[in-house]
């Protein structure tokens, strides 16, 4: 291949929120782009999710591009915490307005992407046998994409409806009359148990690791407070971007255990009623102090015994294994509430394990449940498992998922060593989703646009992370992570769902605002840590 034989600028992999914003901003760069995604239309994780009871936990009108302000100003959220059909035809106006579909091949799975040391190019291989290249690759597969079915014995053979949360059909789904068992209890468990309830003849939920969950207080957004954000929104984006997690909210401003008792429980109060994962928030030592964390995990587990009317699920339903917070705390509606009703059956599978898949329901170790439908809301292979899915191949050969077997190594969370002009966007190693998903995706995208333009300006063929660099920032990671509770809990932050994966905290937790620092520092100064060839 010769430099006249790239087809393309760069190439994209995915039209979720990242892939779309890097569309546009490449584009508009005038840059030659192409978009591949495995889906038939635009959306990424909103695309797929669409199961019963789906929703965002990060506010709509945060959850939403900052990039343009007529598109802010004339698109209006009708909740608090939109849901996931809300969310994607906001995501397909964004792709309509901006004419962004006419640069992506949909139902197109890349299969391979392969580097070229002379060329300095990557050579992109798809299931459909359609070929590319491109000088610059933008890996925009997300972080909550990559679907984990749980190998249980039998799981073939059950011959009534089956069906994950990730990958929900496109028709509706009747619950109806029906005896239906949900496995896993994260967060698409959590928020699909109430709306299954509802119709379902029976509900048997199989839980092996009880999550927190605090209310999400939704509401629909008067018109009144919404021209009062679309008023302000400068304002709000900038504290967004000073904050810790991509959106205006920060902790009280002393720790849980600087304040008396009376004023603990009224901050707590106050967080409650915000709802959702904040609540993880509202003093800013809980996640690194257990004695502070345990003041919060005691107001959260009085609240589920307040609701729970039986103490014994109560009991069964309060996680033990993990401090409050270092798994994302999920956002719900009417979970608890859920277990009083008479046709909604919990079982502790750390009790009584299933044993097996049936061909008519899911046997335990001490009871065999007959069922007509079984949901798996067994989660996804997080942070890696998209990328590890495409055989991605370096400079020499090396294999991406060969560098990463003892987890993911990169620079800023942005580039890896020996992958010359790939950039990762909102992975392991940046605060992903620690942090607001949108502002994530549009401060990766710029920072990858205006590292293009540098090349461009100094007639530079290729960027790579220095091995030293990645070294550092793994490190940086690992003990900004140490020095919280987070790897105390057996998450999919850790890897931890995922048998076989190795156990490493995979997100940059040091803070959203304090990360843009450091990568535009790493910018400024003539992109450190990288060598420009």
């Amino acid at each position: 291949m010769t430099t006249r034989d790239i087809d393309h600028d760069a190439v994209v992999i995915g039209a979720g929120l990242s892939g779309l914003y890097a569309v546009y901003r490449l584009r508009a760069d005038g840059l030659d782009v192409r978009g591949f995604e495995s889906a038939e239309g635009v959306g990424g994780t909103w695309y797929h999710n669409r199961y019963p009871g789906a929703r965002c936990d990060v506010e709509s009108i945060d959850y939403s591009y900052s990039f343009d302000d007529d598109l802010q100003q004339e698109w209006t959220w009708s909740e608090r915490f939109a849901t996931q059909s809300e969310i994607l035809a906001y995501l397909e106006h964004v792709a309509d307005r901006f004419d962004l579909r006419k640069h992506f091949d949909f139902l197109i799975r890349v299969t391979s992407t392969v580097y070229d040391e002379d060329a300095a190019a990557w050579t992109i291989t798809t299931d459909t046998g359609v070929t590319t290249t491109a000088r610059f690759l933008i890996m925009a597969t997300g972080v909550l994409s990559a679907t984990n079915r749980p190998d249980i014995p039998g799981r073939d053979r059950f011959e009534g409806e089956s069906y994950h949360t990730g990958e929900w059909p496109h028709h509706e789904v009747s619950f109806a009359g029906k005896r239906v068992g949900v496995i896993g209890t994260g967060s698409s468990g959590i928020q699909s148990i109430p709306v299954i309830a509802e119709t379902a003849e029976q509900l048997v939920v199989f839980q092996r690791s009880p999550n927190y969950s605090i209310p999400a207080g939704n509401r629909p957004l008067t018109e009144e407070y919404i021209a009062e954000v679309k008023a302000n929104y400068a304002e709000r984006r900038r504290l967004s971007r000073e904050s810790g997690g991509g959106t205006p909210n920060f902790p009280y401003p002393k720790g849980a255990l600087e304040v008396d008792e009376a004023e603990r429980k009224r901050i707590y109060d106050e967080w409650w009623q915000r709802g959702g994962y904040l609540f993880a928030k509202a003093f800013p030592d809980q996640t690194t102090s257990l004695e502070a964390n345990d003041t919060a995990r005691e107001y959260v587990e009085a609240k589920i015994r307040e609701i729970v009317k039986d103490p014994a699920v109560a009991d069964d339903l309060i996680p033990t294994d993990h401090p409050i917070g270092t798994k994302r705390i999920v956002t719900d509606s009417g979970y608890f509430e859920t277990f009083n009703r008479d046709n909604v059956k919990l079982v502790n599978l750390r009790k009584t394990p299933i044993e097996e898949i049936t061909d008519t329901g899911v046997r335990t170790s001490d009871h065999l449940y007959e069922l007509d439908m079984i949901v798996y809301a067994t989660g996804f292979d997080a942070m890696t498992g998209s990328l590890s899915r495409i055989d991605i191949r370096g400079r020499g050969g090396r294999k991406l998922v060969d560098e990463w077997s003892a987890g993911p190594r990169t620079y800023i969370g942005l580039a890896v060593h020996g992958f010359p002009n790939m950039f990762i966007v909102t992975g392991a190693g940046s605060p992903s989703v620690l942090a607001n998903m949108v502002l994530g995706a549009e401060q990766h995208v710029d920072w990858i646009s205006d590292c293009i333009s540098y090349l461009g300006e100094h007639d530079a063929k290729s960027i790579e992370a220095d091995a030293e660099a990645v070294d550092e920032w793994v490190a940086e990671c690992n003990a900004k992570a140490s020095a919280t509770l987070f790897p105390q809990a057996n998450s999919w932050y850790m890897g931890a769902n995922i048998e076989g994966k190795p156990r490493v905290f995979m997100p940059y937790i040091g803070g959203f605002a304090n990360y843009g620092r450091i990568i535009d520092e790493v910018a400024d100064s003539g992109y450190k840590g990288f060598t420009v060839s």
